[in-house]
């Protein structure tokens, strides 16, 4: 039997969690259908003395706009002691919080800052939960499909003011306008030095 069905059993017998375990060749995967599960599932893998997953290694989203729970919550975590990793995966939607698991591993905070910033997730009791990529100022997260590939605003330092100002994107249309037909279309094929292949086959 596999380190990573062995891993399976433990789960599935000890935990006492409605998940969905699948595997590959590189980690083990864990689909948990509840989201207000995730802080018992990352403790249990973390306290569990026959797995010992200690290490976050990350947290970050994924986003589906078409589904109804928009955004996929991925935590990957490590055991030094099995030498194997482990993916853990919850779905919430657009306005659903999700508990932090800061208080169990500390640099979750970081992660959690992450998600909130650049997708808008909110973690429930996280100590710090502010922006940690983008500026105070900004508006949106950027890495939601919906979020435009111009922003909102840009950025630039005035002379004038003697200061950074923020002002509304304006774009040029004067070069937007885009000719989608290829640049060899409607040209001779016409190789040089391939006249002396003709002469020869006559």
């Amino acid at each position: 039997m596999s380190k990573i069905e062995d891993t399976k059993k433990i789960i599935l017998k000890e935990s006492n969690i409605n998940v969905i375990l699948y595997d590959n060749e590189k980690y083990l995967g864990i689909i948990v259908n509840n989201k207000s599960d995730i802080v018992s599932i990352i403790k249990f893998l973390n306290d569990n003395d026959k797995l010992f997953f200690k290490q976050l290694i990350d947290i970050t989203a994924i986003d589906y706009p078409s589904r109804e729970l928009r955004f996929e919550i991925v935590y990957l975590l490590i055991s030094l002691k099995l030498n194997q990793r482990i993916l853990v995966k919850t779905s919430i939607n657009e306005n659903d919080n999700i508990e932090s698991i800061s208080s169990i591993h500390k640099n979750a905070n970081w992660y959690e800052r992450e998600c909130y910033d650049l997708f808008g997730i909110n973690f429930l009791n996280h100590p710090d939960l502010r922006r940690i990529m983008t500026d105070y100022n900004f508006e949106g997260h950027p890495l939601r499909k919906d979020f435009p590939l111009t922003g909102h605003n840009e950025v630039s330092y005035s002379e004038k003011e003697k200061k950074i100002v923020y002002e509304k994107v304006k774009l040029s249309q004067e070069y937007r306008s885009f000719d989608y037909s290829s640049p060899w279309e409607g040209l001779k094929n016409q190789l040089i030095g391939d006249e002396k292949v003709k002469k020869e086959n006559l």
